[in-house]
Formats: C-alpha cells, sequence, structure tokens
C-alpha cells in the first residue's frame, strides 16, 4: 500500500511535462502551457487512478478530436519495446495514462484499440485497460487471444492470463470469462508450459484467483491436466494452489504430493 500512495505522486506535473515533450514534435498543435495547466490544477488532492484519469481526459481535451488521429499521436510516443520480464511499471508507468486514454475512450474502435493496447503492452501493460472490452464483447476480444497466446512475446501473452483474472490487483473485480471458470481454464492449460516466468506467475495468480470463485472445478481441471502430461511445472501448480493449501484442502495437498 505505501508504493501505491507513493506512486500516485508521479502523476503529476512533471509527468504532463513528460508527456507533452514526447507529443509535440508528433502534434505542434498541442498546447502544452493548457495542458500542463490542467493536469497540475486537477491532480490536487485526488488518488493514484483518478490522477491517472485527470491526465487521460487531459489528453482527450487536447488532442484532435477524432479518436482515430489522437490515437495516432499516442502510438508515436509510446518509445522503444521493453526487451526484458522486468520494468514494465517501473520504466513505463509514464504509460499509464495512455493506457487508460484507450479504456475509457476506445470501445467505440474496438479493432483499433486491441492494435493500441497490444503495442501499449510491449512497454508497459494493458491488463487494465483491456477489462472494459471484455465486458463489452467478450467473444471479439476472445477472438484476439487465439493469436495473442502464441505470440512470441511474453508482455502479450502475460495480458492473456492478466487481463482475464477475476481479481486483478487495483482493478474492479471481474466475473470468470462468460461466467464460467472453464472458459479461464480453457486459456491457461495452454500457458501451463510456457517458458517465460513472467507468464507463469500471471497464470499462477490466475489460478489462484478461481480457487476463491470455485475451487471444485480448479482442482478437478488440475487433477485431469496432472494425469494427462509427464511434465509439468510444479512451482507454478503449487502457486496456483497456493490459497487451498494454506487452508490445508486435502485435495490440493494430494495434488502437490502426486507432482513432487
Amino acid at each position: 500500500m505505501s508504493e501505491y500512495i507513493s506512486l500516485k505522486y508521479y502523476f503529476d506535473k512533471e509527468l504532463a511535462l513528460r508527456l507533452s515533450d514526447l507529443i509535440q514534435p508528433q502534434y505542434p498543435a498541442f498546447s502544452k502551457t493548457a495542458f500542463v495547466d490542467t493536469v497540475t490544477a486537477e491532480v490536487e488532492n485526488k488518488e493514484l487512478k483518478a490522477r491517472v484519469e485527470v491526465i487521460a481526459d487531459a489528453l482527450k481535451q487536447y488532442l484532435p478530436m477524432d479518436y482515430e488521429k489522437a490515437l495516432a499521436v499516442l502510438l508515436n510516443i509510446l518509445g522503444p519495446e521493453n526487451e526484458t520480464e522486468e520494468g514494465m511499471f517501473t520504466k513505463g508507468y509514464f504509460l499509464m495514462p495512455v493506457a487508460f486514454f484507450v479504456e475509457k475512450y476506445g470501445l467505440d474502435h474496438f479493432d483499433l484499440s486491441f492494435h493500441a493496447m497490444y503495442e501499449i503492452t510491449k512497454r508497459h501493460t494493458s491488463e487494465y485497460a483491456i477489462r472494459p472490452y471484455l465486458m463489452a464483447d467478450m467473444d471479439r476480444c476472445m477472438d484476439y487471444f487465439q493469436y495473442w497466446i502464441k505470440d512470441p512475446n511474453p508482455h502479450i501473452r502475460r495480458l492473456v492470463s492478466e487481463g482475464t483474472r477475476p481479481r486483478l490487483p487495483w482493478a474492479k473485480k471481474m466475473p470468470p470469462l462468460k461466467n464460467d471458470v472453464q472458459n479461464n481454464l480453457f486459456l491457461l492449460e495452454q500457458f501451463m508450459c510456457d517458458k517465460s516466468r513472467y507468464v507463469q506467475k500471471s497464470v499462477a495468480n490466475h489460478i489462484n484467483d478461481l480457487t476463491k470463485e470455485n475451487p471444485e472445478a480448479v482442482l478437478e481441471w488440475m487433477q485431469q491436466y496432472i494425469s494427462d502430461n509427464k511434465d509439468v511445472n510444479r512451482q507454478m501448480i503449487k502457486n496456483g494452489l497456493r490459497t487451498l493449501i494454506k487452508l490445508k484442502d486435502k485435495h490440493a495437498l494430494a495434488l502437490l504430493r502426486q507432482v513432487e
């Protein structure tokens, strides 16, 4: 929580200045002074997410009114891709208002916004931005996921897992996909052998979320998965079932012993 509190001060005048300096070469009509003044005045006494929204709203106000044109400007300031599995937050926090811009204003431009989230995720994350799209058109999102599951970039693969988590931290609780944990498990099963520890951590956290929604279904699925596969990631299974293990659930403990 202390990190959350201190982080909010990042979204202030200095970030408004940084974004302005990035935007002006792409969009000379951008009013740097008005943008910075608006952000500085509006973020006062607000918490983190409210501050991020202030900046996203100011971007909406001072960029072209047309969403496609405004988004094109923002996509040009994303910077180089993050080639590691670290730093997506520490080095990419400046893009949080850009992701929120897509989250809040892009629903009527589904494909454009999915392209934007794809690009943002290579530098930061779209795990929050994607959730309104899931609520608006689950089937259309799932069509994208079938490609993203196989993407060579671990950030994109992680987005499928992290963005669909029912209990994603700092986000509103979301029901399982189509109100059935089996849909989540179908996606996650395709990541159970993922080599990226970054993806593995997300999958384990997602499984743990699902154990709080429908533990019986998760345990049955896990039992079948272990029975059908010789090589399993024991650590991922242990982390995914950690809440049930802590509660000394007999089935969860038996599964853990089975993969030792």
